[in-house]
């Protein structure tokens, strides 16, 4: 019978973190399971940074951004030596399993635990939704509210001044960050690495706006690392009549109280893990799919293919 599991975030720190922990926790203990607290992810696993969690640990922590046991990346966790080092910490703290939440650098982690023995569960938990094998990670649905009440605020300094704000948002290899707070804000154009960029072109619909049907102003949402967003927008100033304005939102995605949906999503995923483990099921990931909470292996999540938003991409296009 399981007597302890571990439980780390890893990666990028995602809004609703604390309350995957508090689930997590909460949920074992319920089952007469012990939770040792991993702190700074795999590389304070591998430093031995652990301790032992009650339910008075987890008070008072689900409405609060960022995680409670802080997050590092750890580029040496692929060589099996560290991964050894690891092992041995969590033997020496009687640790038997571990909940990992993070992205797929930390799924690629937790199943190269697992096949060393150590049975992981990987949560999603990323603001970029960028997690195949679920429909919504947690995080995402309270980053893309910070997102959207940014761009709202831009338009209304927009229109005064006849402006066009270039907003660069997260998500370098998923765009769904742009996508739905470009649907959800009205934006003008929408640009990430799905549709594909092209200057000249955004250049000449900006101008068509502008022209043709006398825009007061212009929304132009895009995704990191695309391209450089204050160039764009000073070319926008050359080749409009918009006063182009550029925005890099950055960090401030990352930070906030998650809101309610992702502290639901959150504790659902947590509770879950848990079950998974105390059936002795490791090396799988949890996702929402179709509003049911579920798992896969995680060899499988990762070998997904990413989902066409050619649907969403049309029905913006048919409303701008």
């Amino acid at each position: 019978m399981l007597k302890r599991i571990g439980v780390l975030t890893s990666g990028g720190d995602s809004p609703g973190m604390n309350a995957a922990i508090r689930a997590v926790t909460r949920s074992a203990l319920s089952q007469g399971v012990e939770v040792v607290a991993i702190e700074d992810g795999f590389k304070g696993m591998v430093e031995g940074k652990m301790y032992l969690m009650n339910s008075k640990s987890v008070s008072d922590i689900m409405f609060r951004g960022g995680t409670i046991l802080g997050s590092a990346r750890l580029p040496e966790f692929k060589d099996i030596e560290v991964r050894k080092i690891a092992i041995s910490k969590l033997e020496e703290f009687g640790v038997e399993a571990v909940v990992v939440i993070g992205g797929d650098g930390s799924y690629r982690g937790a199943l190269a635990l697992t096949e060393m023995g150590i049975n992981c569960i990987g949560l999603p938990g990323t603001i970029d939704n960028d997690i195949v094998s679920t429909d919504y990670t947690i995080g995402f649905d309270t980053a893309l509210n910070t997102v959207i009440q940014n761009i709202d605020k831009l338009r209304d300094t927009s229109s005064s001044h006849h402006r066009c704000s270039v907003v660069e948002v997260m998500g370098n290899k998923c765009g769904d960050l742009a996508l739905f707070s470009g649907l959800s804000c009205g934006a003008e154009m929408i640009i990430t690495a799905e549709t594909g960029y092209d200057e000249q072109e955004v250049l000449k619909r900006l101008r068509e706006l502008d022209e043709t049907r006398r825009k007061k102003h212009a929304i132009v949402v895009i995704s990191e690392k695309i391209t450089d967003v204050e160039m764009l927008a000073n070319k926008i100033s050359k080749a409009t009549s918009f006063s182009g304005r550029s925005t890099v939102l950055g960090h401030i995605q990352r930070g906030g109280s998650p809101t309610a949906f992702d502290r639901v999503l959150a504790t659902r995923m947590g509770d879950y893990a848990v079950e998974l483990l105390v059936k002795g099921i490791g090396g799988h990931c949890v996702g929402l799919v179709d509003n049911k909470i579920t798992s896969y292996p995680i060899e499988e999540a990762l070998s997904l293919p990413r989902p066409s938003r050619k649907q969403l991409f049309g029905l913006h296009q048919r409303l701008i």
